[in-house]
């Protein structure tokens, strides 16, 4: 099983930036789509981001052109770049990783099989 460990969440102002990050540790090589995923309180988990090992990556129409999810070479560290923040993406943001291959699952979060613990992303208006 993949152990995963996010960092980087804070509070910020509308229109800010922000980097998440999300190591990986662990059985690394079985994995296949990494995502980010984020969830409000009293609302469903959401993927937001993901991308596969030959670095194709999938965006929601909420986040897409402005947020930026890459990876290393070794896959051992997952990164959101987030700008032009806005209320609305307030929330804790996971790392999530699947066996399976991003084109060949839905954005639930029923294909990913480890999680991290969650960061806290707030953003002020």
């Amino acid at each position: 099983e993949v152990q995963l460990v996010e960092s980087g969440g804070a509070s910020v102002q509308a229109g800010g930036s922000l980097r998440l990050s999300c190591a990986a540790s662990g059985h690394t090589s079985k994995r296949g789509c990494m995502s980010w995923f984020r969830q409000a309180p009293g609302k469903q988990r959401d993927r937001v981001a993901a991308i596969d090992h030959d670095n194709i990556t999938i965006y929601s129409d909420s986040v897409n052109g402005r947020f930026t999810i890459s990876q290393d070479n070794t896959r051992t560290s997952l990164y959101l770049q987030m700008a032009s923040l806005k209320p609305e993406d307030t929330a804790t943001y996971y790392c999530a990783s699947s066996l399976w291959d991003c084109a060949t699952i839905s954005a639930t979060t029923i294909k990913y099989n480890s999680w991290g613990q969650g960061t806290q992303v707030t953003v002020s208006s």
